[in-house]
């Protein structure tokens, strides 16, 4: 009995000095599969004060922390890859409940070739194209976003292109659709095609052509938009230019005849201690002879980030609502300052504007000004796999803002700050060579 113990045992350690010798004695040879499972642990602790965080219609004071769960596994082989990430989304006392899960899903599902020519990727996946401002897989959200389809993708030296294919559908109203990595799609389909070219270090250009497909519940009608730009981004030296444009045109919300734009330009100077951000972005709105004619100017900042570009209050991320349909002007200045290789700390000022005025109680324009917003945030990471990130945000109304659903009371500012740590461990990473 003991002998055959014995013997079960030196097998087994065998095996598993085999295993390791075969996993790390030959990294040149070529891989044949590769097994990762990893796993993710992000609480996020908030706390907002004298302003509405969409998509909730509650005023703060408020605090509030959420939790992201995220198992990923990823199965490799030399034709074809099998990426799929679990989560759940925990809440702690968010509407005067302890505990609650807002979601269990899947934020990634997908199958993928590996050819040297044209690969797939079919099921559920992120979709984050150039700077995210367009398409993002929005990786602050605990939820992320992702979209269900088929993507199509070449890839060669200076030239990345692909095409997409997707859609949505009913999905269970269980757990809330804020938590939910794509609850708040509201396209019936989505086609797109982009194009990312680069030229050696010093210029590159992207390409983003889009039709989302809409249907009206009441009608069974179905209306379109489509949405067509690029940027343009040029290195020099320590200077950094780029340019981005976007039109939008057709038939939304749902039959309004639609024509906005988006623009903007943006100049960074990367130094030794400090990197520096100046910019402008102009959201088209509505103006009155488009409003009389009923159509419709507001630009749609379709599947992108908000937060990234107006500020982390999220004061205005809902368009054309939160910016009552006049449009928005924001100049904004960046200053990041890398203490060092674990800490970094960046100041981010954004001036708001209208693009058209709104209007009072006795439909009298008023001041086109919205706000001053002045986000400060610290990263830091204390050891291997932890990152800790803790920022402040303080937003102060001008009068116009009394006439936005954002606040009760414009006399004092609103406030926001956060604390979140993030830690990430592989659990399994198992890789088989062939000789």
């Amino acid at each position: 009995m003991i002998a055959k113990t014995y013997i079960r045992i030196s097998f087994l350690f065998l095996s598993f000095c085999l295993c390791i010798h075969a996993l790390y004695a030959h990294p040149a040879d070529s891989l044949v599969r590769h097994f990762l499972l990893q796993a993710e642990i992000r609480p996020r602790l908030e706390y907002r004060y004298n302003y509405t965080l969409p998509p909730a219609d509650t005023i703060s004071p408020d605090t509030y922390i959420t939790q992201r769960n995220r198992v990923s596994m990823l199965y490799a082989r030399k034709k074809w890859i099998l990426k799929a990430d679990i989560q759940e989304i925990h809440v702690w006392n968010e509407g005067g409940k302890i505990s609650k899960a807002g979601s269990v899903n899947f934020y990634q599902l997908y199958l993928e070739s590996r050819f040297r020519s044209v690969n797939f990727r079919i099921g559920r996946q992120g979709v984050l194209l150039d700077n995210g401002r367009i398409f993002s897989d929005a990786p602050w959200a605990q939820q992320g976003r992702s979209h269900e389809g088929i993507r199509v993708m070449k890839d060669s030296k200076r030239i990345s292109t692909a095409i997409f294919f997707l859609f949505t559908r009913k999905y269970t109203d269980y757990f809330e659709s804020m938590y939910s990595p794509v609850g708040s799609h509201r396209y019936k389909y989505l086609f797109m095609y982009y194009l990312n070219y680069k030229s050696g270090r010093h210029f590159s250009f992207n390409t983003i052509h889009s039709v989302d497909v809409f249907e009206d519940v009441k009608s069974t009608h179905t209306y379109s938009r489509a949405n067509i730009g690029g940027r343009i981004e040029l290195t020099y030296n320590k200077w950094y230019y780029t340019l981005n444009g976007y039109l939008q045109f057709g038939q939304y919300p749902f039959g309004k005849k639609l024509f906005a734009y988006y623009i903007q330009p943006e100049i960074k100077l990367t130094l030794k201690k400090a990197i520096l951000r100046f910019g402008i972005e102009v959201l088209s709105g509505t103006s009155d002879s488009q409003q009389s004619a009923g159509h419709s100017g507001n630009f749609d900042v379709l599947y992108g980030v908000t937060w990234k570009f107006n500020g982390n209050l999220n004061m205005f991320t809902r368009f054309p609502a939160d910016a009552g349909g006049k449009g928005l002007v924001n100049p904004y200045f960046f200053v990041t300052v890398p203490v060092n290789k674990k800490l970094s700390i960046r100041s981010d000022v954004h001036v708001f504007f209208t693009q058209y005025p709104l209007l009072d109680e006795s439909r009298q324009a008023v001041n086109r000004y919205l706000g001053f917003e002045n986000d400060l945030s610290l990263k830091y990471f204390p050891v291997k796999n932890v990152e800790i990130n803790y920022g402040f945000s303080l937003f102060t109304y001008a009068a116009a803002m009394n006439y936005l659903p954002k606040t009760q009371d414009v006399t004092k500012p609103a406030v926001w700050s956060y604390l979140m740590v993030a830690y990430t461990f592989n659990v399994v990473d198992s890789k088989m060579y062939k000789k």
